[in-house]
Parts: structure tokens; sequence; C-alpha cells
């Protein structure tokens, strides 16, 4: 007699166990959703159409709750899938070209500088290592954008030296 049981019995399922960083997670969307309500409370009404501008934020606070239930229930079972292995290197990029992008503008860089650096070292953490091609395409794309918004939305960016040529 064979140890594999009967043909039609099903195969054992694994033991679920509750997923902890799911439940982090679960906890933490909820917490910015409750964030995001608090802080639209705090907003002037102005409902001159019915909705103002604290309607957005609560929207995005409903999403976030249906998130953290979804990832809550799933943590709860165990059905979370399993984490692949983090590379630091992207992710240091990417807070790099932030740090740059605040400090360009708060040094009076302006946009278009601020913009371009973000551009390129977030190029960077995604794996492209034509750094003078990304600066080129940043400066032109990030220019038009200026001009965009400037000109023709009348919208003002933080100015810079490249900005006052324009």
């Amino acid at each position: 007699m064979s140890s594999e049981g009967a043909p039609g019995d099903r195969p054992a399922e694994p033991a679920r166990h509750v997923d902890r960083a799911g439940l982090v997670i679960a906890a933490g969307l909820a917490a910015l959703a409750a964030v995001l309500v608090w802080d639209a409370s705090k907003l002037p009404a102005t409902n001159m159409y019915g909705m103002g501008p604290e309607a957005m934020p609560v929207v995005i606070a409903v999403g976030l709750v249906l998130l953290a239930i979804g990832n809550l229930f799933d943590a709860l079972r165990g059905k979370l899938p399993p984490r692949e292995s983090m590379d630091a290197k992207p992710v240091w990029l990417i807070l790099i070209g932030l740090a740059l992008l605040i400090g360009i503008i708060g040094f009076g860089g302006g946009f278009i500088l601020a913009t371009s650096a973000l551009f390129v070292t977030t190029s960077a953490a995604f794996g492209r290592r034509a750094v003078f091609a990304d600066t080129a395409i940043a400066l032109v794309m990030t220019t038009l954008i200026y001009l965009a918004f400037d000109k023709l939305l009348t919208l003002s960016l933080p100015a810079g030296p490249l900005e006052r040529l324009l």
C-alpha cells in the first residue's frame, strides 16, 4: 500500500500564516487615508459648483481604504505573493533625484534644472546609462513643459536662470 492516499484525495494545503508585513502595509494605507481625510477637512469650503477642493483627497482616501481592506484580507489569509529581493541602488538614485529637485528649487535653480536632475537620476535608476543623452532629453522636455505652463496656462513654476532667459 502506498502512502500517497486514495486517487480522489486532494493534496493537503500548506499551512496558512499571517503575513505581518502585509498587515503593516494595510495599516499604513489606512493611516494615509485617515491623514488625507483629516487634511481635506481643514480646507476652506468653497462649494460653488457642488464640490470643493476637499472632494478629491476624500476620493483618493476611499481608494486607499479599499486597498487597505483588500491587503488586510490577503495578509490574514497568507495570500500575498512572495517578495522579491530588493536592489537598493535604484531606490537611492531616485531619492537623490528628489533631494536634488528640492535643493535646486530651494536654492533658486528653477524648474528646468531641478526637473532635469530628477529625470536623469530616475532614468539611471531604471538602468539607462546614457547620461549625456538623458540630460539633453530632460532639458528639452522640461523647457517645453515650463513654456506650456508659463506661456499657455499662465501658471508660474519656480524660475531660475534658465527660465529668466525664456
